[in-house]
């Protein structure tokens, strides 16, 4: 059963992954579209991310990880 509202610290750590994904994304020199092309997601997902408005699944942060060179720990550490 899922909680409605959310903590607090999970909307917090979302921010976080967002801001994450966000710098290495720019690290890496790449726009929301090059990224979501190398995912094969939707631009507007990244940005969804990015702003923590939607969580990006394992399987996202997986891909996101890989295409952006980094470990998966650098964006859920």
């Amino acid at each position: 059963m899922p909680l409605d509202p959310l903590p607090d610290w999970v909307l917090t750590r979302r921010r976080q992954i967002g801001e994450r994904i966000r710098t290495a994304r720019r690290a890496a020199g790449l726009s929301q579209l090059a990224l979501a092309e190398r995912i094969g997601r939707d631009h507007r997902t990244v940005h969804r991310w990015e702003y923590a408005t939607a969580d990006p699944s394992t399987t996202d942060l997986l891909l996101l990880a890989d295409a952006l060179g980094v470990p998966l720990s650098e964006l859920v550490g």
